[in-house]
């Protein structure tokens, strides 16, 4: 490479200063639309609550509550600790279901999605169990387990299971056929493939899982 093409290769001064001004005015909007966002949820939950106080200030409290009532309540059972005991048994519940409905999901949607076998053979079973209302199964379960800790923790699981293990499911097989073929043709052994390939490409769908898993869950603590 001669000097002269070496020269045209190298940036110029000002194409150093369309790039660094191109970044800083992104990262500008970037920051205007996260104040932005910010701003309009505040402005949406103020709408909301004002909305709430306003209907249901001619509503009997026994009927429909209004947001200043609440906040009051609430604050006499934080001084109390009222709150606290009642709220913390319910989390310890929401916490264990959860971790076991994230874990055994996880892995059933992978072990379905991945060995077809296991798919053909178990697979028409849970969409048969999801197809089921789970607060039709509650009645069951407290018949069963009573209406201790474990029968929660059932129930929890029961919420928060099929999110997972389906959205799990379904981000393997979106997986693109591809890449695994490529990491194949690399010679890469099971595990390479499972680390390397499959679960960062399903890692959106395992995401979104979680957070209706957490959604189904909190529904299932109210139960």
């Amino acid at each position: 490479m001669t000097v002269e093409a070496h020269q045209q290769a190298l940036p110029t001064p000002s194409e150093d200063f369309d790039r660094s001004h191109a970044q800083a005015t992104a990262a500008r909007r970037r920051r205007q639309r996260a104040g932005a966002i910010i701003l309009i949820r505040l402005a949406s939950v103020i709408v909301v609550l004002a909305a709430w106080q306003w209907f249901g200030a001619d509503i009997s409290p026994a009927l429909f509550t209004t947001p200043s009532a609440v906040a009051h309540a609430a604050v006499g059972m934080i001084a109390s600790g009222e709150l606290w005991a009642y709220l913390w048994p319910s989390l310890v519940v929401l916490a264990i279901g959860l971790v076991l409905a994230s874990l055994v999901g996880i892995a059933v949607g992978l072990l379905l999605a991945r060995c077809w076998v296991i798919d053909v053979a178990f697979g028409v079973y849970i969409t048969f169990l999801y197809s089921i209302p789970t607060v039709a199964l509650v009645p069951l379960i407290v018949l069963w387990a009573g209406y201790e800790t474990t029968a929660k923790v059932i129930i929890l699981f029961l919420f928060a299971f099929f999110p997972m293990a389906i959205n799990t499911y379904q981000g393997v097989k979106a997986v693109d056929p591809r890449l695994i073929e490529v990491g194949r043709a690399f010679r890469c052994s099971e595990w390479q493939l499972w680390s390397n390939i499959v679960i960062p490409a399903a890692l959106p769908f395992i995401v979104t899982g979680l957070r209706l898993a957490v959604g189904r869950g909190l529904i299932g603590m109210v139960l």
